[in-house]
């Protein structure tokens, strides 16, 4: 294997990875959620604060000793906000103004997006593999969605508060997956996600002391703890050190194809629990998640 698709390889590993684990991480806040004993901002400050902690401690044992340069200092600061801040406290506040059905529906939209906003910003390349590969995985995830049975959760209807929280989501993150990749190349993941939290915690430190208090930190059920200590480790500090990897390697929209991934992840935990069976209506959905992934990863050579 060459060294090119040795790297392609890692990076769609990488995102599997990240958007495996982002599919539990909707179901792990959704319960925290519904629980009602921590605010979404509570919830994104312990996020923040935590991811933050885990990268800087990461780091003076890892990552190379390098600085972030002046003139990309506010880049990062820019994608901090964008991708960290807007898009996890508009998605925490979302699940809880939308049902499951249309928030997953409402998240269809950021490769489209990412797409769009990658040609216009850094001239990304569209080919016809890639819009094909968009409109094959967007109907194959569609036909999960209303499809799969989906663990009861979330809000009884979705108010127009849900609908704008869920555009502001899936609007950041594909501005920050299409616009911040030459900065990305030009670090170590450890070095650059450090920064990214640490600008993102001191943006959420103003509102977090009244966070805290409206939250009841103490009343937290046990099995709510351990959601809370997943969110914070895995689906925040292991899943955004997975998606730079990708990011360096792949194209944007790419990176953000795999969120078609996460409904998936929902069929399978639905199946594991004994909630949905399996059809072949969803094994051919699934499949053509798959191939239309596949699709956006080939561009035609020169």
């Amino acid at each position: 294997m060459d060294q090119e698709k040795q790297s392609s390889l890692v990076g769609n590993l990488a995102c599997f990875a990240a958007y495996a684990i982002f599919g539990f991480n909707i179901i792990s806040c959704k319960s925290i959620a519904m629980d009602g004993n921590v605010t979404p901002m509570a919830l994104f400050c312990l996020r923040s604060f935590g991811a933050t902690a885990l990268f800087w401690l990461w780091s003076l044992f890892t990552a190379p000793r390098e600085h972030i340069h002046r003139e990309d200092v506010w880049k990062v600061v820019v994608a901090s906000f964008l991708g960290l801040f807007m898009t996890q406290l508009s998605f925490l506040f979302a699940i809880t103004q939308t049902t499951a059905i249309d928030a997953s529906i409402m998240s269809t939209l950021s490769p489209i997006m990412t797409l769009v906003i990658s040609a216009l910003v850094i001239k990304e390349k569209v080919t016809w593999s890639g819009v094909a590969g968009i409109v094959l995985s967007l109907v194959g995830v569609l036909i999960l969605i209303y499809n799969c049975v989906s663990i009861r959760s979330g809000a009884d209807s979705t108010s127009i508060w849900g609908i704008l929280g869920m555009l502001v989501n899936t609007l950041c993150f594909a501005a920050y997956v299409g616009i911040f990749k030459p900065v990305i190349r030009k670090y170590s993941v450890v070095t650059f996600m450090k920064w990214m939290f640490l600008f993102s915690s001191l943006m959420a430190l103003p509102f977090s002391f009244g966070a805290f208090k409206a939250s009841h930190l103490a009343a937290v059920p046990m099995d709510v703890v351990w959601q809370i200590a997943y969110v914070v480790v895995f689906a925040t500090f292991v899943a955004y050190f997975l998606i730079p990897i990708g990011q360096k390697r792949l194209r944007p929209v790419v990176v953000c194809m795999y969120t078609y991934v996460q409904p998936v992840i929902a069929m399978v935990i639905a199946l594991i629990l004994g909630l949905d069976h399996l059809t072949a209506l969803k094994v051919a959905a699934s499949l053509l998640v798959f191939v239309g992934v596949g699709l956006v990863n080939f561009v035609p050579k020169k």
